[in-house]
């Protein structure tokens, strides 16, 4: 459905943004898009959304989509994006902000559609309330349920939860992305939050260096990670030299592994020294020091400062990630 083809786009001539991107997304697919701040997601969202004018092309089924160099009104009727700036209009409901571009030749169907998207976002009970009397989370979630309001082919968002409260933010994107998959929506999500990349993404790529550094559905992205770059996306990460695993090993080789992939045990060659423990809620992070190195791993409860422990880390693990 839509293709991006060797696409390149620099602000100054100078400097590429991005360059060589490919990009294939089939009707219904949620792509996640992940990398360190300034790497480009924003710019690739926005180069979709026909904002820039970019060397390479950009297709729609067989249409060649153009920017505004060739569009009096940059964007395309068919795609809608949600920036980090919600541009609502503040005098006006939520209501009525939500249902700004509907027809009003069907006040009582308008009405109902504007009513079913407050309550995919979780905000009808608000819907009289002025847009200026918000919380930015709250203007985050109108935002998009107007984005929503005349349904897209495709819909392209740029970091949709970063202003929604913690203890909200799950169950609200259950039920957004769950929405676009009902109605078979595309989605591309340029995002910092690693549920985000993992749990509600189809494919996710990796940006860097103004390239697409890696791409795969986001189980094997996790599970099999390239490099350490692309693990620490997801979260705290090790990279380890093998020998201090195995000390039969004599190359230098490292081996990445999550914390939740080191376990603690009581009789094991690899010894660690305790240096803190964190706690995460059903478990703590202890940071340990391994051969010089800090590493680490997750354990059920607080361990004391300076204790040696053993490590133990499955021997097909080791395996796979050599």
């Amino acid at each position: 459905m839509l293709k991006l083809k060797n696409v390149s786009f620099s602000y100054n001539d100078k400097n590429p943004v991005l360059k060589n991107i490919n990009l294939n997304v089939k009707q219904g697919d949620h792509i996640s898009v992940i990398g360190e701040s300034g790497c480009g997601k924003s710019t690739l969202l926005k180069i979709i959304y026909g904002l820039f004018d970019v060397e390479g092309e950009i297709y729609r089924n067989e249409e060649q989509l153009l920017g505004p160099a060739f569009n009096l009104v940059p964007g395309h009727p068919f795609m809608k994006y949600l920036a980090q700036d919600f541009d609502l209009m503040p005098p006006l409901s939520v209501a009525d902000n939500v249902g700004k571009y509907l027809s009003n030749m069907y006040p009582v169907k308008k009405k109902r559609r504007v009513m079913e998207l407050l309550e995919v976002v979780e905000m009808a009970e608000l819907k009289d309330t002025k847009a200026k009397n918000l919380s930015g989370g709250q203007q985050q979630r109108v935002a998009l349920a107007r984005a929503l309001a005349k349904k897209p082919e495709i819909i392209l968002l740029d970091e949709p939860f970063s202003h929604i409260d913690q203890f909200r933010k799950n169950n609200l994107r259950r039920r957004v992305f769950a929405y676009l998959k009902k109605e078979n929506i595309s989605c591309i999500v340029a995002t910092h939050d690693s549920t985000d990349a993992l749990s509600f993404a189809d494919h996710t790529i990796v940006l860097k260096n103004q390239e697409i550094f890696a791409e795969a559905p986001p189980e094997e992205l996790y599970n099999n990670p390239p490099n350490v770059y692309v693990a620490s996306l997801f979260g705290d990460v090790n990279e380890i030299k093998l020998k201090d695993l195995k000390p039969s090993e004599k190359s230098r080789k490292k081996i990445i592994l999550y914390p939740e992939e080191i376990k603690f045990t009581q009789n094991s060659e690899i010894k660690a020294e305790v240096r803190n423990s964190y706690f995460q809620g059903s478990t703590w992070l202890i940071e340990a020091k391994l051969s010089g190195q800090y590493i680490f791993f997750e354990h059920s409860s607080k361990l004391q400062k300076g204790r040696s422990v053993g490590l133990k880390i499955s021997k097909e693990l080791i395996k796979s990630r050599s």
